[in-house]
């Protein structure tokens, strides 16, 4: 796994763990890492299974996909903060898609990670067991109609979650027409708050109806790749000249990046999720919420927090026991620590000097 880390110059400080999303790397956490180390935390950011320098991982389609079940994402994440030599975190932090992987962290392994904040994407728990099915007849497995729904609209659209499991998605984007650089910019750019279009609110059910009412980076057109989609909101010259948050010399690591890995590792992630292979082994924890510390922060331009109909709301009332922090920040989209940096560091730095109160201790092994 390669890893950043900062305050790592001095022994016996306490740990922290930053999750990263797609399409991002540990990269994405440059802004943060400073703040913590400064603060007296030793803070480890690492290419999850699947991204940039991090090996050992299959790019096949073809290939095993149990690797990047979340089961196992827990475990590399597990093993890595054995690997430094600690028995617990102070807090484990995902963003994006590393958002559930932390709250998985939370769930299996509260005794490691003492807290949890997930960024930019609501944990709404667990799956369901059919309960109380002694006395009636078996059902078959309820279908989810979405996806050709979605389909037959006026407009036709599909989800991108099904679209980045299609065998086709890793070539739209690595061999984008526009170029991976131009590809990427345009992504970040509608994404993010310097898109006017962002203005999201809680939808009111899983459907094709209320999901058509996502933009199109969520619900694409029907015809359409990511690329062609991302291409139709590229910034002119001027905005990324004026782009502070990620000027070009930024995201050309980025580009860099997933121009010699390509994306399939972190499109694997997203096909173990519409497969369904391994909902049953997630089933193990039915019921079970998250009881450690909790926190949840993203940008109040961000679509994420609405894109699951009730998840922001379960996330508060049913999935988590013990949420002491719900932030949507203003002037932020998708990219939250990267976009305001500042607030999300106030807010992490808040939320682990109240947590940390009851844990005192030094947390490495000596």
């Amino acid at each position: 796994m390669h890893v950043l880390e900062a305050g790592f110059e001095t022994k016996g400080r306490p740990c922290v763990l930053l999750l990263h999303g797609f399409p991002e790397l540990a990269y994405s956490w440059r802004k943060v890492m400073p703040a913590l180390a400064a603060r007296g935390y030793h803070v480890i950011a690492p290419d999850q299974r699947g991204y940039g320098r991090t090996t050992g991982w299959s790019a096949e389609y073809d290939g095993d996909l149990a690797p990047f079940r979340l089961t196992n994402l827990v475990r590399d994440v597990l093993g890595l903060v054995y690997a430094f030599g600690y028995r617990h975190v102070d807090a484990v932090v995902g963003h994006d898609f590393g958002s559930p992987v932390a709250a998985w962290c939370a769930l299996i392994r509260p005794d490691v990670f003492r807290s949890v904040v997930m960024m930019s994407a609501p944990f709404a728990g667990p799956p369901a067991l059919p309960f109380d099915t002694v006395d009636k007849p078996a059902m078959p497995p309820k279908d989810d109609p979405v996806r050709r729904d979605l389909a037959a609209l006026p407009r036709p659209r599909k989800h991108y979650h099904w679209y980045y499991s299609t065998r086709e998605a890793n070539a739209d984007m690595h061999r984008a027409p526009q170029g991976l650089h131009d590809f990427l910019r345009a992504y970040y750019h509608h994404k993010s708050a310097d898109w006017t279009g962002n203005k999201p609110y809680p939808l009111s059910a899983w459907s094709a109806e209320e999901l058509a009412k996502l933009p199109t980076y969520y619900v694409m057109d029907l015809d359409k790749t990511m690329a062609e989609t991302v291409a139709e909101e590229m910034p002119d010259g001027a905005a990324i000249s004026a782009n502070r948050w990620l000027p070009d010399s930024e995201l050309a690591y980025y580009s860099a990046e997933y121009r010699r890995t390509g994306f399939q590792g972190g499109l694997q992630w997203y096909r173990c999720g519409t497969s369904g292979t391994f909902d049953a082994e997630l089933q193990t924890w039915a019921d079970r919420r998250i009881e450690i510390p909790s926190a949840f922060i993203a940008g109040r331009q961000d679509w994420g927090t609405y894109q699951r109909a009730g998840a922001f709301e379960a996330m508060q009332t049913r999935a988590c026991g013990n949420m002491i922090l719900c932030e949507l920040i203003e002037g932020a989209g998708h990219w939250v620590q990267q976009e305001q940096p500042d607030s999300v560091n106030r807010l992490l730095l808040q939320f682990l000097e109240a947590t940390r109160a009851g844990h005192p201790e030094p947390a490495r092994v000596p």
